[in-house]
């Protein structure tokens, strides 16, 4: 059964009024859910849609995009609703006509993302578990960074990957290093995008920045900037433009590698593939530090 009946309903109910649907089209782009531009009345959405275990990943992002956008400094599209229909879960979000940022809305969106990055916490996670991608990202709170990067990312992953066969060496060595890896290092609690790769950015058509599929927490800025660094997709101009406006520390090229270690072990978890010899690589180098 089609769920675009109830999904135009809660779209009516959101808004305040009827609502009369003219169409839906498949878009293409997204590996882990399926998305569609729905037109109606009162102009287009943006849905998508999943399973409907997907419900609370969906109520995760819908409110992780509201707290990136109740800072004021990064443009996100709106969340309508949210909710299941006929079997699926759905996320209706406001549509927007995005096109590839070039060096001048990449620069825009480093000042952004360093006025994000100045939103801080009184400590480490965020008020609900999300996803990264469709891997589940326990996020309660934990003082110390060291403690959270430990027991919250790096500790998850590789008991995940553990269970997927994936024989990576020297993990649990890892864990046990990070005091020693991240010494000195004592990074406020910043609000975060979470999953900054460059397919989750695009442009407006002034130029305006707009930043999507979060997977939100309170952590180290760095590791925003490490994984703009891990899969390419920004200009120059972007880092250049945050740290003019919020320089780095010293000692973040190491940091980069151990903070990237937990998106290459995600991918691994979702992927396998190259992604394990890359993550087995990551943990190797580190571990020589």
């Amino acid at each position: 059964m089609e769920p675009w009946d109830a999904i135009t309903a809660a779209i009516g109910t959101a808004l305040g009024g009827a609502l009369r649907r003219r169409g839906c089209t498949p878009v293409g782009g997204g590996c882990i859910n399926a998305a569609w531009r729905l037109d109606s009345d009162a102009g287009p959405f943006f849905v998508k849609l999943n399973d409907a275990g997907g419900a609370a990943m969906f109520a995760a992002e819908a409110r992780g995009l509201e707290a990136l956008a109740a800072t004021a400094t990064v443009r996100v599209p709106h969340p309508v609703c949210h909710g299941r229909a006929a079997g699926r879960a759905f996320l209706v979000l406001e549509h927007l006509d995005l096109r590839p940022g070039d060096g001048a809305s990449a620069a825009r969106l480093g000042a952004a993302l360093a006025a994000l990055h100045a939103t801080h916490a009184p400590a480490f996670g965020w008020e609900r578990d999300n996803t990264l991608g469709s891997t589940p990202q326990p996020n309660g709170w934990v003082d110390d960074w060291v403690g959270f990067w430990r027991q919250r990312r790096l500790g998850p992953q590789l008991a995940l990957a553990a269970g997927h066969g994936h024989r990576l060496r020297g993990g649990e060595r890892l864990l046990g290093r990070l005091d020693q890896l991240l010494a000195g290092h004592a990074p406020a609690p910043s609000l975060l995008h979470g999953d900054l790769w460059g397919g989750n950015w695009a442009a407006l058509a002034d130029g305006t920045p707009v930043l999507f599929d979060p997977a939100v927490y309170y952590g180290d800025r760095e590791t925003d900037l490490a994984m703009t660094e891990l899969f390419g997709g920004f200009d120059p101009a972007f880092a250049a433009a945050y740290r003019d406006a919020a320089p780095l520390a010293a000692g973040y090229p190491r940091r980069r590698e151990l903070y990237n270690l937990y998106h290459v072990l995600n991918h691994a978890n979702l992927f396998a593939g190259g992604y394990v010899g890359q993550a087995q690589r990551l943990i190797d180098r580190l571990l020589a530090a």
